[in-house]
């Protein structure tokens, strides 16, 4: 069964039809469920069968076998990788029956993304010593994640011969390897060419292309960003977890409260449909309520 998992994650890399950490997350979803068959003394994929899906379900959203309970987000995520796994050893191996095909994913409620104000940006980039080469590498990650929007595993994968100093500009490899090209402003590249020179150099050890390393001179893994963006928030004395994707709503959010095409925030966002952009409009939205609100003065008025 786990050289048919191996098999399979070849597969959907081959075809590109997902990002490195979506084919992460399947890979730990699938063998979190051939660990779970085999503790049911089941050695062959295609005795899987409706009733050992329920109660597969049943440990799964109860927590036992993760590390608590799970979101509707992730209970999807984990029927959406056994329903494709499935869908490929019928297509390649022939197996007969999906029986993950009768289950369908729960609804859930869009939550509007959560973003940081402006002031709060510009805190978490002041609170941060250029003259230290860890914060001052922080700072070139905090100050690219909000000048691109970048996504973390993007970040994380930028390399030197991604970044054009000369027209401002960096290529992204976002999901599904589709290739953007990103504008950076000028006080980004300044900050970015500061940690090159003034910290980059320092623990360089092998010829490593990648932008963002830690001091023993290895590429930053996704996790290490997400710890340095939560510590710098608490350092900045924001009343709020902060992380990666934080940033890039707030990116999004701030380039449509500043009268930006809602298409050209979906190229540089890297969205395939308009409609994944368009959530952010009801952030702009809502803020426009509460602006008219709290100044037209026939809202003021009192109604009795």
């Amino acid at each position: 069964m786990e050289e048919l998992l191996e098999q399979f994650l070849v597969y959907i890399e081959l075809s590109k039809s997902g990002s490195k950490a979506t084919n992460e997350a399947y890979h730990r979803d699938i063998e979190r469920f051939i660990s779970y068959i085999k503790s049911q003394g089941i050695d062959d994929l295609s005795k899987v069968d409706k009733q050992l899906i329920f109660k597969y379900i049943t440990v799964l959203r109860s927590g036992k076998i993760t590390d608590g309970k799970i979101s509707n987000t992730t209970y999807s995520r984990n029927l959406s990788a056994l329903r494709s796994f499935f869908k490929y050893l019928q297509k390649i191996h022939k197996v007969e029956d999906n029986p993950f095909r009768q289950f369908k994913n729960p609804k859930s409620d869009k939550k509007l993304p959560e973003f940081l104000t402006y002031d709060e940006i510009d805190k978490m980039l002041n609170c941060l010593d250029e003259n230290d080469p860890i914060q001052l590498r922080d700072k070139a990650i905090i100050s690219l994640l909000y000048a691109c929007g970048l996504r973390l595993t993007e970040a994380a994968s930028i390399k030197l011969e991604d970044i054009d100093f000369n027209e401002r500009f960096i290529r992204i490899v976002g999901k599904g390897n589709k290739e953007r090209l990103v504008p950076f402003y000028e006080e980004c590249g300044i900050i970015l060419k500061k940690y090159l020179t003034n910290a980059r150099n320092l623990w360089i050890k092998d010829d490593l292309q990648h932008v963002f390393l830690n001091q023993k001179g290895k590429m930053l893994s996704n996790r290490y960003i997400q710890i340095i963006v939560e510590n710098v928030g608490i350092k900045a004395g924001l009343n709020k977890k902060v992380h990666p994707h934080m940033i890039r709503h707030s990116f999004a959010t701030h380039l449509l409260d500043n009268g930006a095409d809602l298409r050209i925030v979906q190229e540089l966002l890297g969205h395939e449909n308009l409609s994944t952009t368009q959530i952010y409009t009801h952030i702009t939205i809502d803020k426009l309520k509460n602006v008219v609100q709290k100044a037209h003065p026939r809202a003021k008025k009192p109604l009795f």
